[in-house]
């Protein structure tokens, strides 16, 4: 089979499949409910075009309606649940994370790297809360802005992090963001030497984190674990001392798992 990513346009290219993804992706935790007009402004469809899109997701039951508005059935975890099951490493990372949370009292996550996103694959989550919104599988944030998804863009080959440098819009999200291509770039070099990231309250205010590489003994890239937290509660010291090397030592245990 050719290796050639499809564009929009290209033969193979079945525009109907990806509509209805980009309808199923529209609902969020901002938007769990919405009418045909808000999906419709949401994905910048016609209306006629997102209603079809609708009732066909409808009939398959992964979408359902009550009065003017759509929401999202539980069929649609079974999407979640195939790519969980097809790999095999997810239950023993879990295991490793848990471990972390337990020892520490910190949370602990392994993301992958979709688009210009990471997205969170496996979660231990420690009691206390770091960030406004809740971190569970699933959820997806900037790359540029987050340790797992440095030490990502780490590993992607020069030609796909020129690209991603190419079209990357960088804002202060807080007074700590770096807002320049050229010191992200450095910084993503950096990540690449040492092995690690560690980013500092440049995400959220008060939200500190450092991240490893994982891969499975074959040497694929399994993704990037991290320990997160609050900034006013462990100082850099304790996070370069004490959480960088226990992540360190748990990216080796799974890679020796993971065969």
């Amino acid at each position: 089979m050719d290796d050639k990513i499809l564009k929009p346009g290209d033969r193979d290219y079945v525009g109907a499949l990806a509509a209805g993804l980009e309808i199923l992706q529209a609902f969020d935790a901002e938007h769990p409910r919405m009418t045909l007009s808000e999906v419709a402004a949401r994905t910048e469809m016609d209306r006629a075009k997102a209603r079809r899109f609708l009732l066909t997701l409808q009939a398959l039951g992964f979408v359902k309606r009550a009065g003017r508005q759509f929401e999202l059935t539980p069929r649609v975890l079974q999407l979640g649940y195939a790519y969980q099951a097809s790999n095999q490493y997810r239950a023993v990372i879990q295991q490793y994370l848990e471990a972390i949370t337990a020892e520490l009292g910190e949370s602990s996550s392994l993301a992958v790297l979709d688009g210009d996103d990471v997205v969170y694959v496996v979660r231990s989550a420690a009691r206390h809360r770091l960030m406004a919104i809740t971190l569970s599988v699933g959820t997806r944030l900037p790359a540029a802005y987050t340790s797992m998804g440095r030490v990502l863009l780490g590993q992607l080959p020069d030609h796909e992090l020129d690209a991603f440098l190419g079209r990357v819009q960088l804002s202060a999200l807080t007074p700590s963001s770096v807002t320049s291509v050229d010191a992200l770039r450095n910084e993503i070099q950096r990540v690449r030497e040492q092995g690690y990231s560690l980013v500092d309250q440049e995400l959220d205010q008060g939200l500190r984190s450092v991240a490893v590489p994982v891969f499975a003994g074959s040497g694929e890239l399994l993704g990037a674990i991290n320990v997160s937290t609050n900034a006013a509660r462990v100082d850099m010291d304790t996070l370069m001392g004490l959480y960088l090397p226990r992540l360190q030592d748990v990216a080796e245990k799974i890679r020796q798992a993971a065969r």
